[in-house]
């Protein structure tokens, strides 16, 4: 019997000249269909979580869903453990992450999605946090988190806004190519699927899809970079053992 997790997992909220969401709310339809009713938000990765829940409140009621914010709850454990279906938005990925382990959210999510089966949905950091680890990310150490560990929700690393070198410009700090390959430098580390803007990975149980308009970049550990065009299959991403489960 495969796993019941149903993820989707989106590499930024917004594209130029669209709102909040606007680039995937037609997947986000499809994803959670008819069944869900109300979406339990996460807003740690931002300071204002307030701002954060109305913006995303508006967006969800616009799509037929009801949002609630767990910030709001008294009770953040039993919000996860009552939701119907979750989703994890951008901001600063190590805020984020910190605010699930002090909030002792890490397990219960893995729980409700893993086991459970409910939706689960991430955008950038919370696309990040979905993942083995955060060590793949672009923002800036600004607290620290108890662990690098994350929700290990699947068994590999994602990269969201993945930029490629531009030639033209002459910044000469490392590309993200080789942020991740310095990444790959140490032993045992997993994949890594550099997501552009545009792109969201959907996975239902064993399997995995490219979805969206771009495309993305797949680093394995000792091999070389491969391009992947939208449709593309990524399910032999999800075989491997997860490091967190050995």
């Amino acid at each position: 019997m495969g796993s019941p997790r149903r993820l989707l997992l989106i590499s930024n909220s917004t594209l130029p000249g669209g709102g909040y969401l606007g680039h995937c709310q037609q997947h986000i339809q499809s994803f959670l269909g008819q069944n869900v009713r109300r979406v339990l938000f996460i807003p740690y990765a931002l300071h204002d979580r307030d701002a954060y829940a109305r913006t995303a409140r508006e967006k969800f009621e616009s799509l037929g869903y009801g949002l609630d914010s767990i910030h709001e709850s008294c009770d953040p454990v039993e919000a996860v453990r009552k939701s119907e279906a979750i989703f994890i938005g951008g901001g600063n990925t190590f805020r984020l992450l910190k605010a699930l382990y002090d909030n002792c959210l890490i397990h219960e999510i893995r729980k409700r999605v893993l086991e459970d089966g409910i939706p689960y949905m991430g955008s950038s950091a919370g696309t990040n946090v979905a993942t083995v680890s955060i060590n793949t990310t672009n923002d800036m150490p600004i607290v620290y988190p108890p662990s690098l560990q994350a929700l290990g929700l699947v068994p590999f690393n994602i990269n969201p806004h993945y930029l490629d070198p531009d030639i033209k410009r002459t910044h000469m700090g490392e590309t993200r190519e080789e942020r991740i390959h310095q990444y790959h430098e140490e032993p045992n580390t997993p994949p890594v699927l550099g997501l552009r803007e545009g792109t969201m990975l959907l996975v239902e149980g064993d399997n995995a899809t490219l979805q969206g308009v771009t495309g993305a970049r797949l680093f394995l550990r000792g091999k070389k970079p491969t391009e992947h065009e939208p449709g593309t299959d990524f399910s032999f991403l999800l075989t491997d053992s997860n490091p967190l489960n050995p």
